[in-house]
């Protein structure tokens, strides 16, 4: 995803003089190609994301588009109240973009795992939190921020992402995407989870079960409609997603809470205590339990038959 994202970025910046990098000594190997294309425009402001978040905040004041551009939760964390006071609560025109969220940096402990920052962002006025599912969505998703005017959070996964999408999809501000139809039972994922979603959602059309599948590319705006709507027309939702609880779950269980008289639901997540070991992102996603296909297909089954007993009563 963040060559996807760096592709565009210097892609649009060539046809907008406003658009301004930074990155706190990191990146190597792929921010390259806008410190070469684009020099002047670049800065490695060093380990100092408060000091980096202050600078783009006073360059946005003078007209200019700025992303941030840091690990993890270094870019959320780190510099929380230079984006609450100076950035969101200006509503300024600078993008916060963290790679590698959720477990993605695994093998550097807990310090690397962002995992409560989509919670934390989506409470900041003015932000929108956006978190792309493949490289294509990467795409789609930087050009509409670099566009949107006021501040905007990208979560992007690592590397080697694989393309989930035909380059033909279209990305929409506010909007999410239906990536395979189905009538039974919701999926509904955010970010890099959409893989595992769709693995998920293949077994069950094995075992007779079509999941209708949406990757939720925006956190803030949330895409209520569609939600509503998935609630009205299966048997129940289950959310993916590669966070603690405060995002996506939270989000569309507040929406079916104030809208929806019943629906069935399950939030799929990591849970909310700090993870103490080391290892790859799939072995700490495996020893959460949940956030596999075989956890996707149990929880989806689980809703259809408790949807069937209670119609049998």
């Amino acid at each position: 995803m963040r060559t996807a994202f760096i592709d565009m970025l210097c892609s649009l910046a060539a046809e907008d003089e406003r658009i301004r990098l930074f990155c706190g000594d990191l990146g190597y190997s792929v921010l390259e190609r806008f410190a070469y294309q684009l020099p002047s425009r670049f800065l490695n402001a060093g380990v100092a994301e408060q000091n980096t978040t202050g600078i783009a905040a006073g360059l946005a004041l003078s007209g200019k588009t700025v992303f941030t551009y840091s690990i993890a939760n270094f870019p959320v964390m780190r510099c929380l109240e230079q984006i609450r006071n100076d950035v969101c609560y200006h509503n300024l025109n600078v993008k916060i973009v963290a790679v590698g969220g959720g477990l993605a940096y695994g093998s550097h402990g807990y310090t690397h795992h962002g995992v409560e920052d989509m919670a934390v962002m989506s409470a900041m006025p003015n932000l929108c939190v956006a978190a792309p599912g493949d490289p294509v969505e990467a795409r789609g998703i930087t050009s509409i921020l670099a566009l949107r005017r006021g501040p905007s959070y990208l979560r992007l996964g690592k590397a080697g992402e694989p393309r989930l999408h035909e380059d033909t999809v279209r990305v929409e501000y506010g909007r999410a995407i239906s990536v395979v139809e189905g009538s039974h039972i919701t999926l509904i994922s955010i970010g890099g989870m959409l893989g595992t979603t769709l693995h998920g959602a293949e077994i069950l059309l094995q075992r007779g079960v079509r999941a209708w599948v949406l990757s939720m590319l925006f956190l803030v705006p949330l895409d209520r409609q569609t939600i509503l709507d998935a609630s009205r027309s299966t048997a129940g939702i289950v959310t993916v997603e590669e966070h603690e609880p405060g995002g996506l779950g939270t989000a569309v269980a507040e929406v079916l809470a104030e809208v929806v008289a019943f629906t069935r639901f399950r939030a799929l997540r990591l849970r909310r205590e700090p993870i103490k070991v080391s290892g790859t992102q799939e072995g700490l996603r495996a020893e959460q339990g949940l956030l596999r296909a075989e956890g996707i297909t149990k929880a989806a089954e689980l809703l259809l038959r408790t949807t069937e007993l209670e119609a049998t009563h």
